[in-house]
């Protein structure tokens, strides 16, 4: 979970510039958490305390409101509104904060049900659901030691995902795009081109879409593979969110992630 969280905030100030480097410093003065961070927390919060979807989401963007969040047009009318029936998204929210059911449950069918759930209260149109389904199983096979070859070869035959084009294939014509359909692929295949987590946020930031969301859901599954967020990314982050989004974290590290390594505290 924190490495969607390290991608979140180390893609949020590339957001729109078009970037298509793998150079590039991974914080700024001017670097943040956005929604991708606080709806992923909202997301492990239900997990470790109950309660529902809808009224997390609900609770959370009224914690952390816009402008702190970035939070897309339609979620910020649903969110300030009496209303919690579905819009029938298809854009790639439903991916970027699904990553906590992949470690909160033990087995894939479990795991794909759960990021329906997750989905369903805004993201009920069908390539909404299969964006977070197919997030949440890419980390989930990940941390379950599956190589990157098992890893695409499922996706790609349960989801219909193309993940045999190349990032120099997509980078020259990619462009900012919030669906899942243009952003799930990408994000899966800078974490299957990447040789480290590191690597595979400077992948995901390169295409230079919508570079929150592809780092956030890139690093999510580059943290599952590789075993861990690299200390030096982790401390920094844990600089930038405050004590509430931290709280949340440590609890579901945990119960659900023993073995990976908590960010030293500053």
């Amino acid at each position: 979970m924190l490495g969607a969280i390290a991608g979140d905030i180390i893609g949020s100030v590339y957001e729109f510039a078009d970037h298509k480097t793998k150079d590039f410093p991974l914080f700024t003065d001017d670097s943040i958490f956005t929604d991708d961070t606080i709806l992923t927390v909202a997301v492990a919060d239900v997990l470790l305390h109950g309660g529902s979807y809808t009224e997390a989401f609900k609770r959370y963007y009224r914690r952390y409101p816009t402008p702190c969040g970035g939070y897309g047009a339609r979620f910020q009318d649903w969110a300030s509104s009496a209303d919690s029936q579905p819009y029938n998204s298809w854009g790639n929210g439903s991916a970027m904060r699904v990553s906590p059911v992949a470690y909160a449950h033990q087995d894939l069918a479990s795991v794909l049900r759960a990021a329906e759930k997750t989905a369903v209260v805004t993201h009920n149109h069908p390539e909404g659901i299969k964006g977070a389904q197919a997030t949440a199983a890419a980390i989930f096979l990940a941390r379950q030691g599956q190589n990157k070859d098992m890893i695409k070869q499922y996706v790609e035959t349960t989801f219909g995902y193309n993940l045999s084009r190349s990032l120099d294939q997509i980078r020259p014509g990619y462009q900012f795009n919030e669906s899942c359909q243009e952003t799930v692929p990408e994000a899966i295949i800078s974490f299957l081109e990447s040789t480290s987590f590191t690597d595979a946020i400077r992948n995901a930031v390169s295409l230079g879409g919508d570079a929150d969301t592809l780092t956030c859901i890139t690093g999510s599954m580059a943290e599952a593979f590789y075993g861990d967020v690299p200390e030096a990314i982790a401390d920094r982050v844990w600089e930038l969110l405050p004590e509430h989004l931290k709280t949340i974290i440590v609890q579901f590290k945990a119960a659900y992630m023993p073995l990976l390594k908590a960010p030293t505290t500053p």
